[in-house]
């Protein structure tokens, strides 16, 4: 099969279209034909060896969508033919992969694969940010950064669901009517930490309930800042500039700061069904909209990694490894 090979750490550059051997199900396993894979920064980590347990060469890419060919020994309540899901599982970036069934989730028929693939990891993400992290009240108010981008814009919506007024950050004027569009009440333009004064403005001094930030260490402070008092700082931008260091007398007002991990979040098989189905139910209902903005053949990884990394995406960017 074809699959996109990591063979040493670096730029996208590194991303190559190469044979692959074709996977067998191990017990407890799935073999799929993938129709879409998500490229998420977390696959940018993954390329320049950040949190790699083992080594190299690899196939990245963590999650995507496709129909069941082969079942493993021991595995229950999948058959060949199913549609199925997945996340967290690396070798995405293929034509087809084994995944374990308990990282798989059945796609109802009315949900299409392109958009199965891009709700697994940015939607989980998002769904445990407003429903565990941070779960705001109506009246409420956030702050969530990079409002035009894939997480930010499920963040948004879900906020929205729950009566929580929402200001968005973007980072460039061009995305403010993307961040209106998901529901932010206002939306300001700011590249860097550059947002404090102006949102205490719009909260009459008292900051906002929570910050949802993916924007790394250059923001990471200035977020603690436009906290009110005993609000909650989900942050989750590790991969994009300097991991901050912090001293706990240094946190201002008594604010909670939690920090992101997707294996602890979705910890469970349980978890993950019903995250996953609420979700689905979501996007049929019409209440949660998942924009894809772009799909690359499998031999242009490459090219998404470098416009993922570029900050002038928005929405969800997915590889289609039929193409």
């Amino acid at each position: 099969m074809r699959a996109v090979v990591v063979e040493e750490p670096g730029g996208p550059e590194v991303l190559r279209l190469r044979e692959w051997p074709d996977p067998e199900p191990g017990p407890g396993e799935l073999v799929v034909d993938i129709d879409f894979s998500g490229v998420n920064f977390m696959d940018t980590g993954t390329r320049v060896g950040f949190g790699l347990a083992g080594g190299m060469p690899l196939v990245p890419g963590v999650e995507g969508a496709g129909r069941v060919t082969a079942v493993g020994e021991g595995v229950d309540g999948f058959a060949v033919g199913d549609r199925v899901a997945w996340v967290h599982v690396y070798g995405s970036y293929a034509e087809r992969i084994a995944v374990p069934a308990d990282r798989v989730v059945p796609v109802p028929d009315d949900i299409p694969s392109d958009i199965a693939a891009a709700t697994m990891m940015q939607g989980l993400t998002a769904h445990h940010f407003v429903t565990e992290s941070a779960p705001l009240a109506e009246g409420e108010s956030a702050l969530v950064h990079s409002a035009a981008g894939g997480v930010g814009r499920m963040v948004t919506q879900l906020l929205k669901l729950r009566g929580v007024r929402v200001i968005g950050l973007v980072s460039r004027e061009e995305k403010v009517p993307l961040a209106k569009a998901a529901g932010a009440d206002e939306v300001l333009v700011s590249s860097g930490g550059d947002f404090v004064d102006r949102v205490r403005d719009l909260t009459g001094g008292e900051g906002v309930h929570a910050v949802f930030d993916g924007g790394g260490a250059s923001t990471f402070w200035a977020s603690a800042e436009v906290l009110r008092r005993v609000g909650t700082l989900v942050y989750y931008g590790p991969l994009i500039g300097d991991i901050p260091t912090v001293r706990m007398f240094d946190l201002p007002k008594s604010i909670k700061v939690t920090y992101a991990v997707f294996a602890d979040h979705i910890h469970s098989r349980e978890l993950l069904l019903r995250h996953s189905a609420d979700l689905f139910d979501k996007i049929r209902e019409g209440a949660l909209h998942i924009d894809v903005t772009a799909r690359y053949p499998l031999g242009e990884a490459e090219r998404a990694h470098r416009d993922i990394e570029s900050r002038r995406t928005s929405g969800k960017l997915l590889i289609d490894p039929r193409r």
